[in-house]
């Protein structure tokens, strides 16, 4: 049973192309479906989360990421009784924007492209699931529900000021609502997301030996879980001992979630979606002392592993990629594959040019983008 302030599938506001609909799937499941089939989830199998695709078979990528947030955002919408599939949705689809390694290639993206409108990759998402897929026969894109689509454009909370370019071409032609929150099940995803890259990135600094489990237990909420498995389990070996203790990380950020989530419904007492949409505020959010906690947690995450050598290292030679690939096909966009030669002859002038450079190299994989690399340029 859905709760009244979920989204329900027969109140849909349905599709900017209008199509028959399952009659074994709602529109939300059937977006979730598309999602799944496209080209730009596959190609998530080999970008960066933090590690670079190739450095290591162990560490998260943004296709294990985003079923992990996935997997999270079920649980959390399931208890809350909100709509499962378009939460699902919502969390598949959220990273599909990011280019080859991770926010290392955004800001380089974003850097080349800034004289062109700038790089965001949640904008780029919406591009992509609006554009950029080309399979179906009547549009382009996939031609999701207009309440997936807003949960993509503004799962973070309301786009207000400059908007990024692709989300003001898209939401020109169909009103996202920018201005609002999104439902609930978007704001789900959105902190599912925080619950998950917080809990595996501690997981995988450990494995990449940046730091050690005795640091970690230094952490709010990391040092009581892990007291709590040794209590348990005395001499438990490292490996278990580590799962066990992050695995209770993980629940502590959900519980959180859900004791703060159902005190904002019972204050709020909303009767339609629109209602959560219109509270001015998120509904779905960690406690303040939740948050002061994992704040210590990403300050720590941030030094320790985002900006280890290792990883700063890593860091600049991806950039140099991305900054010889950019304009190198800006010059001659003839090296471009013969699909987008289409694209390109539509260019109007530089900026349109510049822009589809870019969308070509943002859905590049990790390796794809190496590769290129080594061909042109031979190293």
């Amino acid at each position: 049973m859905l709760a009244k302030f979920a989204c329900h599938p027969n109140e849909t506001r349905g599709r900017l192309h209008p199509e028959v609909e399952s009659a074994f799937r709602s529109p939300f499941q059937r977006d979730r479906d598309r999602i799944i089939h496209s080209s730009a989830f596959r190609r998530l199998k080999h970008k960066t989360q933090v590690f670079v695709e190739h450095e290591g078979d162990y560490y998260r990528t943004r296709l294990t990421h985003s079923i992990e947030v996935a997997q999270v955002a079920r649980t959390i919408a399931g208890a809350l009784g909100c709509n499962e599939y378009l939460t699902e949705a919502v969390a598949l689809a959220h990273d599909l924007g990011h280019p080859p390694f991770g926010h290392t290639g955004e800001d380089a993206l974003n850097v080349l492209l800034a004289p062109f409108g700038g790089f965001d990759h949640n904008a780029q998402a919406l591009k992509i699931v609006t554009s950029l897929e080309r399979h179906y026969a009547g549009f382009d894109g996939l031609n999701l529900t207009w309440e997936s689509l807003e949960g993509l454009a503004k799962h973070n909370g309301p786009v207000t000021g400059p908007l990024p370019v692709a989300l003001a071409e898209y939401d020109a032609v169909h009103d996202l609502e920018l201005g609002t929150f999104a439902s609930a099940e978007a704001q789900i995803a959105a902190i599912a997301d925080d619950i998950a890259y917080n809990n595996h990135d501690l997981h995988d600094g450990v494995r990449a030996g940046l730091f050690t489990a005795r640091d970690m237990c230094e952490l709010p909420i990391v040092g009581p879980a892990f007291a709590e498995v040794d209590a348990a389990w005395p001499g438990l070996d490292a490996n278990r001992r580590r799962h066990e203790g992050l695995r209770r990380v993980f629940g502590a950020m959900v519980d959180d979630v859900l004791l703060c989530a159902r005190q904002r419904l019972e204050e709020l007492n909303p009767a339609s979606a629109d209602d959560i949409r219109r509270a001015g505020q998120p509904v779905v959010q960690f406690s303040g002392g939740m948050w002061a906690q994992l704040k210590e947690i990403r300050a720590f995450l941030f030094t320790r592993m985002y900006r280890a050598p290792s990883v700063m290292k890593t860091r600049e030679q991806v950039t140099q990629v991305v900054e010889d690939l950019f304009p190198a096909f800006l010059a001659d966009p003839s090296l471009l594959p013969a699909d987008w030669h289409e694209d390109v002859a539509r260019a109007q002038d530089e900026t349109q040019l510049a822009r589809i450079v870019g969308d070509y190299i943002a859905g590049m994989t990790d390796r794809f983008a190496l590769e290129t690399h080594k061909r042109m340029f031979g190293a």
